[in-house]
């Protein structure tokens, strides 16, 4: 059994170049999780991954269902996380195709369930979410992107919206003068019910396009996976060596 598990967003519903071990549906208290849970080796290293939209991609971010995800993952033993992300790029170094490695996360999500701290409580539990981040997990991936020399944003506030629409431009603005550098749809409550689980939690975000407003024109999605296509690639070869330096 591993203790590292991948969540895979757009454009990383699968990984061909996972040797495949077994599929494992794990019922959970909390509904369905997106998809079986697969167990692999990737490199030299072995896996857990399920891709957070569904095998095929259907399901939209705001019908997540974030707890019996994590609570899966947790219940069979998983230890750390490392969920991809696909982005939007807001600060001018977030260019399409980049990837970032945030530390920080403002929710701008509602209507969600976003803790498993609610029914039948003997105490009312707080957790703290100062780093929503686990820092040990981020500088992992920041020594393994060295390792390879991949170039790469070690740092960035992650703006979680609710989707599944793409935001306007002066929605992107407010996001800019709170403090965001990208803006993505699955951030949250993921990283908040990782915290919970006392699991490591860390996010790799390739950035797919500019944010509203931020270059000429409509948003394309055949500009989104063209730079999804390029980044998930670099992603893939980043996830292989991981385990090394964590």
């Amino acid at each position: 059994m591993t203790g590292l598990a991948i969540i895979g967003g757009s454009g990383f519903t699968s990984i061909k170049e996972l040797k495949i071990v077994k599929r494992e549906i794990i019922r959970t208290p909390f509904g369905e999780t997106s998809a079986p849970l697969t167990y692999g080796i990737l490199g030299d290293h072995k896996f857990v991954f399920l891709p957070r939209h569904g095998a095929a991609h259907t399901i939209p971010p705001h019908k997540v269902n974030y707890r019996a995800n994590l609570w899966a993952l947790s219940h069979i033993g998983i230890e750390k996380i490392v969920a991809v992300a696909a982005v939007g790029g807001i600060r001018k170094d977030m260019l399409p195709g980049s990837i970032a490695i945030p530390d920080q996360i403002i929710d701008y999500t509602y209507g969600r369930a976003n803790t498993f701290y609610e029914d039948d409580l003997t105490h009312v539990t707080h957790i703290d979410f100062t780093e929503p981040y686990t820092e040990s997990l981020r500088q992992g991936l920041l020594k393994a992107a060295e390792a390879l020399n991949l170039d790469i944003i070690a740092n960035g506030t992650y703006g979680a919206t609710q989707g599944p629409r793409l935001e306007t431009a002066q929605e992107i603005n407010k996001l800019e003068r709170d403090g965001c550098d990208l803006v993505g749809m699955t951030g949250m409550p993921e990283a908040a019910l990782a915290r919970e689980l006392n699991l490591s939690y860390a996010c790799c975000a390739v950035v797919a396009n500019w944010g509203a407003g931020r270059n000429h024109g409509p948003i394309l999605m055949t500009e989104i996976d063209k730079n999804l296509s390029g980044g998930m690639e670099k992603v893939k070869e980043l996830l292989s060596i991981l385990p090394s330096y964590i």
